[in-house]
């Protein structure tokens, strides 16, 4: 990305609420966009937001996240957006009560984020906020030089149109280009892995070997580690989806739906971890632990073995543990692999993002607000979102690489708490996109490179199976939720068996509790997604 290029991107997956600062009002009788008036002209190769000449534009913002920083203007990040596009955001959090109360009262923000685009309002987006194609072609047709086209595309609903845009869209482009990183895998002390002889863990002869030696040399470490496992059973762990892609089971048998949980190989390996637990390679209190005590014994370097999900996520405690101890940090290798000769598959983010922003149909100022949807998804909002100011925060390298400056270094890496508040830098995400955290090394903390770098080869995305299940409030949702909760116990209770055929025994019963629950029903709609999703992607 040549530096002359840069022209603004900022992260923006949340959304505008309530009373915004513009003086239109949309035109309640006919549904139509109002016009600019004498406002600006367009201008296709400029930003509106250099156009405009409103002056003390006010929007408001609903995130649907109540941990989101609902500050605007007090850092150094927010400030410069202040600034350029002479606004002033007022964000309001909340949770889905929230969420549903602006819908029930008709009192909606300018712009709404949310997290989930399978979602009931999601998918009938068309009735209460603007498509994006429309807000563009009245208001600044440059948003569509800065967004990307595929990310548009899969957001289409019935009538050819985007309601939605998301943070952290990966298209096959970006997964080619490098900028997307490994984020999953099996990590092991370094001193513990040379102390034993550095086995081969492929296999699940030798992966028990080698936690049984490690039982043996280091009584006092936990062999094997994994994620915490979530408390409303209905989300993959590093148990499951993890094992599943290191094996490379396959995400679809043809153009269908593949159960990975009932994969043959996968099941080999769920033995495998049982004689594991069996061995005293797995601790019980593994299966109780919460995420910050699962980040605590990562931190002391309690785990010799981690099967791990999301390396990134997980970058504090995994630095912390290498800085002090720098001969035995945790590293990635080679480990469980397909007994029948499959390849891993590993998955990151896909097109559908993350956080999903929307401007409503009850903005007061829709052009303001598709202006700072375009503003934040430039290459000049992505890299003031990202690294701040260029000269005070970050400097150019190469075209293509940045560092920060000695001085946000310095605060970067000895003062979290005032980088998070004082410069935000890297925070604010709504736009955000993985391509830019690529520019900087300095993104990701240094104990993680050799894992990423393990694992960028392994990664496929597996864009067909996005969002492909069925839609909130069905009883095929219900059904899948008891299914999932269902499968949560049996994953455990396998580990936990006391021999490979109660681990039969309770697939068995799993396969059985299924289709008591409409499986094939619920198989049948995730095809029929499969199959809008092929076609939205041209495959």
């Amino acid at each position: 990305m040549k530096k002359k290029s840069l022209i603004f991107i900022a992260g923006a997956t949340l959304l505008l609420s309530g009373c915004g600062g513009g003086s239109e009002a949309k035109d309640e009788s006919s549904g139509t966009l109002p016009d600019l008036g004498d406002r600006y002209e367009l201008d296709a190769s400029t930003p509106a937001w250099q156009l405009d000449t409103k002056e003390d534009n006010k929007l408001t913002w609903y995130v649907n996240a109540e941990w989101w920083d609902s500050s605007f203007g007090e850092d150094l990040v927010t400030k410069k957006i202040k600034e350029d596009l002479d606004i002033d955001i007022e964000f309001i959090i909340g949770d889905d009560t929230k969420l549903n109360t602006f819908f029930a009262s008709g009192d909606m923000p300018d712009i709404i984020s949310i997290f989930d685009a399978n979602a009931s309002i999601a998918r009938q987006a068309e009735s209460w906020a603007w498509p994006l194609q429309d807000l563009a072609e009245k208001y600044d047709p440059y948003f569509l030089d800065v967004a990307s086209e595929e990310t548009l595309d899969w957001y289409q609903l019935s009538d050819g149109k985007s309601y939605g845009y998301p943070d952290y869209s990966n298209t096959a482009e970006d997964y080619a280009s490098g900028a997307i990183h490994g984020n999953d895998g099996l990590i092991i002390r370094e001193d513990v892995y040379e102390a034993i002889g550095r086995p081969d863990m492929t296999t699940p002869e030798g992966f028990l070997e080698a936690l049984n030696s490690i039982k043996e040399q280091f009584p006092d470490l936990i062999p094997l580690g994994f994620n915490d496992l979530p408390k409303d059973g209905l989300a993959t762990n590093s148990l499951d989806r993890v094992v599943q892609d290191l094996i490379g089971v396959p995400y679809l048998d043809g153009d269908q739906y593949n159960d990975r949980n009932l994969d043959e190989d996968y099941i080999t390996w769920l033995k495998t971890l049982r004689q594991a637990h069996e061995n005293g390679a797995i601790s019980d209190d593994s299966f109780t632990d919460d995420n910050e005590t699962f980040k605590n014994k990562i931190s002391s370097g309690k785990y010799a073995a981690v099967l791990m999900s999301s390396f990134i996520n997980h970058g504090a405690p995994i630095q912390a543990f290498a800085s002090s101890n720098p001969d035995g940090a945790y590293m990635a290798i080679d480990a469980v692999q397909s007994t029948v000769g499959n390849e891993p598959i590993l998955t990151q983010a896909g097109i559908s993002g993350w956080m999903i922003n929307y401007i409503t149909k009850d903005a007061k100022d829709p052009a303001k607000a598709i202006q700072v949807f375009t503003y934040l998804l430039s290459d000049y909002g992505q890299m003031l979102t990202t690294y701040g100011i260029e000269g005070e925060t970050y400097e150019y390298v190469s075209d293509d690489e940045i560092q920060f400056t000695p001085e946000a270094l310095e605060v970067q890496q000895s003062d979290p708490d005032k980088w998070k508040k004082e410069y935000r830098v890297g925070e604010f995400c709504q736009f955000g996109h993985d391509k830019y955290r690529a520019l900087n090394p300095q993104s990701y903390q240094e104990a993680l490179h050799q894992m990423m770098a393990w694992a960028d080869d392994k990664l496929q995305p597996q864009f067909e199976t996005e969002n492909i299940e069925p839609d909130p409030g069905t009883s095929e949702a219900r059904a899948l939720s008891a299914i999932k909760t269902n499968w949560s116990t049996t994953l455990v209770s396998a580990i936990r068996a006391s021999s490979d055929e109660e681990v039969d025994q309770l697939i068995a019963e799993y396969k059985t509790f299924q289709d008591q629950n409409s499986i094939e029903e619920v198989n049948q709609i995730k095809n029929e997604k499969i199959a809008e999703n092929k076609e939205k992607l041209g495959m």
